[in-house]
C-alpha cells in the first residue's frame, strides 16, 4: 500500500518544481524528500523523474502520478470529512439554512434536541451537496426540494414587514405595498437570503444601507429614522427586542405583496427522516400564523 506521505510529497513538488521548495513547504530536510520519491519509484516500479545534472523534472509517466495523486488525497480528504460529518449528525441534528429567520425558533428546543446551529447561510444551490455530504442533517430552505435521497416538507411562511417612524404618512394603516415604499432609504442586514434580492427588485428607486453586524444596525437604528425590516419570526430573536423594540419610535407594518410572504421547507436526506421529523413537527407547532 502506498504511503500517503509520498503521495503529498510527489504532488508538492508537481507544484513548486524543486526539491528544495518541496522540502521547504513541506517543512522537511530535502535529503527526506529525495529518500520519499526514490521510494515512491520502488513501490510504483516506474520511473517518476527526469534525473539531469542540476535539474529534476517529472517525466509523462510521473505528471500522470501527480495528478492521479493529487485526486487521490482530495477524495481522501472528502472521505474523513464525510464519515466525521456523518458521526456528527449521529450525534446531534446539525441543522443549516439559505436565510436566516427560521433559526431565531431553534433556542426554543435546545432542552429537546441535542442541536447544533451553522449560522453560516448556504446558497441554494448548495443544499443537496451540504445534506448529502452530511454537513448539515436539516436544511431551511425558500423552495421545495424532492430528489431521490432528499425530502422537504412546508413548516411555515415568513412574513416580511418593514419598520417605519410613526410620524411618516405611510404608517398611518394597517398594511403597506412595496410600490408604496418607493424611494426610501433602509438600513439592512447583509446576510438575509432571498429577501435581499425581493426587496432590491421590488421597491422602486429605494436606497438600501447594508450592514455586515447585528449590533451595528441596532446603533444606527437607535441614532437615525431609517426604516428597517423584519419579519414574523423576529419575535423569537431576543437580541432584537433587546436592542430594536425598546424606545422605538417606529411601527411595525406588515407587507401585503405575495412576495412579501415566502413559504419555509425543512429539507432532509430520507434516511434521517426519523430524526428530524419529531424537530420538524415542534417546528410546525411553534411557528407564527402571521
Amino acid at each position: 500500500m502506498l504511503e500517503t506521505y509520498l503521495l503529498a510529497e510527489l504532488v508538492t513538488f508537481a507544484e513548486t518544481g524543486t526539491l528544495a521548495a518541496t522540502a521547504a513547504k513541506l517543512n522537511v530536510t530535502q535529503p527526506t524528500i529525495t529518500r520519499g520519491m526514490q521510494k515512491l519509484e520502488t513501490d510504483l516500479g516506474v520511473i517518476l523523474f527526469d534525473r539531469q545534472p542540476n535539474r529534476l523534472s517529472l517525466t509523462a509517466t510521473g505528471q500522470l502520478a501527480a495528478q492521479q495523486a493529487r485526486e487521490l488525497l482530495t477524495a481522501q480528504d472528502q472521505f474523513v470529512t464525510q464519515i466525521q460529518n456523518f458521526d456528527q449528525t449521529q450525534r446531534t441534528i446539525t441543522v443549516g439554512t439559505t436565510i436566516p429567520g427560521p433559526l431565531y425558533l431553534l433556542p426554543l428546543f435546545n432542552d429537546q434536541f441535542r442541536l447544533t446551529i451553522n449560522a453560516e447561510l448556504v446558497t441554494p444551490t448548495d443544499v443537496t451537496t451540504t445534506l448529502t455530504s452530511n454537513a448539515a442533517t436539516l436544511m431551511f430552505t425558500a423552495k421545495p426540494l424532492q430528489t431521490t435521497a432528499i425530502k422537504s416538507q412546508l413548516i411555515g411562511t415568513e412574513q416580511l414587514a418593514v419598520n417605519l417612524n410613526k410620524f411618516m404618512y405611510q404608517a398611518n394603516q394597517s398594511q403597506i405595498t412595496f410600490k408604496e415604499l418607493a424611494g426610501l432609504s433602509f438600513i439592512v442586514l447583509s446576510k438575509i437570503g432571498p429577501w435581499r434580492d425581493i426587496i432590491q427588485q421590488a421597491i422602486p428607486d429605494a436606497k438600501f444601507f447594508y450592514q455586515k453586524e447585528f449590533d451595528a444596525l441596532a446603533e444606527i437604528t437607535e441614532y437615525a429614522d431609517f426604516p428597517y425590516f423584519s419579519t414574523n419570526l423576529a419575535q423569537f430573536y431576543t437580541a432584537y427586542h433587546s436592542r430594536l423594540t425598546v424606545d422605538d419610535s417606529r411601527v411595525e407594518i406588515p407587507i401585503s405583496d405575495a412576495n412579501a410572504q415566502m413559504p419555509i421547507y425543512a429539507a432532509y436526506l430520507k434516511t434521517q427522516q426519523a430524526r428530524v421529523k419529531p424537530l420538524i413537527s415542534a417546528l410546525v407547532k411553534k411557528w407564527p400564523t402571521s
